[in-house]
């Protein structure tokens, strides 16, 4: 196989984002297929024992297992990289393994980590219960709080992991801020960026190390596969990260990573559109209910920093319920446009509560500390006309008693 025509770093590098998602890391064959081609193989064969030699001893480029490199998946870190701005990326086969694979790779007995508090329920298990298993301590913190980020640093402290927008609170955290003192104490940032993936937040910018991702969520887009990134340097990728991933194996296969490459192609459209969408029926919404979580309106807020740091409100936000779980049930029992999941980045609109289903494993008195009340509702805005969206809305609420 060969890269096309343009696909030397130096041109690659001038393009812009849109061009990129489609055209960035394409490899073709010698059949010449427009569309990347899906390589279904556990392995590969060689011509001669010495060639194989030479590639496991990395004296020569080559496939040499799939665990380690499959064209198909090489095209997706290629392209995935090429839209974060990093030097290097690793997909992995969900979301969580990407997360886990990022911290286990640089985190070791003995050190310390600095998480935030809001974060997905599956996030917040690997701090409060995985990593203090293999003796690394660590230490929860208000995202918002700046100060509170310095205030927990240690001398073992090694890494700091958070998410902004936050799921499902919608906390909006300072990546300037927190990034430039990670870096100015010699720790390891670590940023969950699956709410906006580089079509609408590019944390690299803002001085992060490491940016991890769901890439099931926006990237795919249509609710049909799983998937995980994680992006970097090269140093971390393939001094830290490869050999934790290359020996545990939470390896993507070929066909899910064909299917977020054809993904990438529309994100940026997606994205935007579904940004778009989900400012008209936040609008709405807020004249309906006693509290709105949503990065774009006036009454969060961090409006300000969300803006500065994003380049539209991206599909999901929260809102909140007086009735409790009672009438947030009640509500999605009502609707009948927008389904009730608890996927977000599709294109299609979903709704789901987070404290029976994405929070339930923390407990009430961890969703409490969360901000994660009975009555909180999260809403992923999808490709649909907004219009009926919020007719949708108008009904299902009015059904709830609102």
């Amino acid at each position: 196989m060969k890269r096309t025509t343009g696909q030397d770093r130096a041109t690659t590098s001038k393009w812009r984002p849109a061009t990129r998602a489609i055209r960035g890391g394409t490899w073709r064959s010698e059949m010449g297929e427009t569309s990347e081609a899906i390589f279904l193989t556990s392995g590969y064969c060689y011509d001669d024992a010495a060639t194989v030699a030479a590639r496991f001893a990395g004296d020569e480029e080559g496939m040499t297992y799939s665990r380690l490199q499959n064209p198909s998946v090489a095209m997706l870190e290629e392209r995935i990289a090429l839209l974060e701005g990093a030097e290097a990326c690793r997909v992995q086969a969900s979301g969580m393994a990407a997360m886990t694979a990022a911290l286990l790779c640089q985190l070791s007995a003995g050190d310390h980590m600095v998480t935030a508090r809001a974060a997905f329920g599956s996030c917040r298990w690997l701090g409060d219960n995985l990593l203090p298993r293999f003796g690394i301590d660590v230490t929860v913190v208000d995202a918002t709080d700046n100060a509170a980020w310095e205030a927990a640093i240690r001398p073992n402290t090694r890494v700091f992991f958070f998410e902004t927008p936050a799921n499902p609170t919608m906390d909006v955290a300072d990546l300037e801020y927190i990034c430039g003192l990670a870096r100015a104490r010699g720790i390891i940032s670590v940023i969950d960026n699956a709410f906006c993936t580089p079509a609408l937040q590019r944390p690299l910018e803002f001085g992060a190390d490491v940016v991890a991702y769901s890439a099931t969520k926006l990237m795919d887009g249509q609710g049909r596969v799983l998937a995980g990134a994680v992006c970097g340097s090269e140093e971390f990728i393939n001094e830290k990260l490869l050999p934790f991933q290359r020996n545990t194996g939470p390896n993507l296969s070929p066909f899910n990573a064909w299917v977020v490459l054809k993904g990438l192609e529309t994100l940026d459209l997606r994205a935007r559109r579904q940004s778009e969408n989900a400012l008209k029926v936040g609008k709405f919404v807020e004249g309906r209910v006693p509290r709105i979580l949503h990065p774009w309106l006036d009454s969060h807020p961090g409006k300000a920093l969300a803006q500065k740091q994003m380049d539209a409100c991206g599909p999901i936000f929260s809102f909140v319920l007086d009735g409790g779980r009672e009438q947030a049930h009640g509500l999605l029992d009502a609707l009948q446009l927008i389904d009730i999941s608890n996927n977000i980045g599709d294109s299609r609109s979903l709704m789901c509560h987070p404290a029976s289903t994405t929070h339930h494993n923390m407990g009430p008195e961890g969703r409490e500390a969360m901000g994660i009340s009975e009555g909180m509702l999260r809403i992923n805005v999808g490709l649909e006309d907004p219009e009926d969206l919020i007719e949708d809305l108008d009904q299902a609420f009015t059904r709830a008693g609102l």
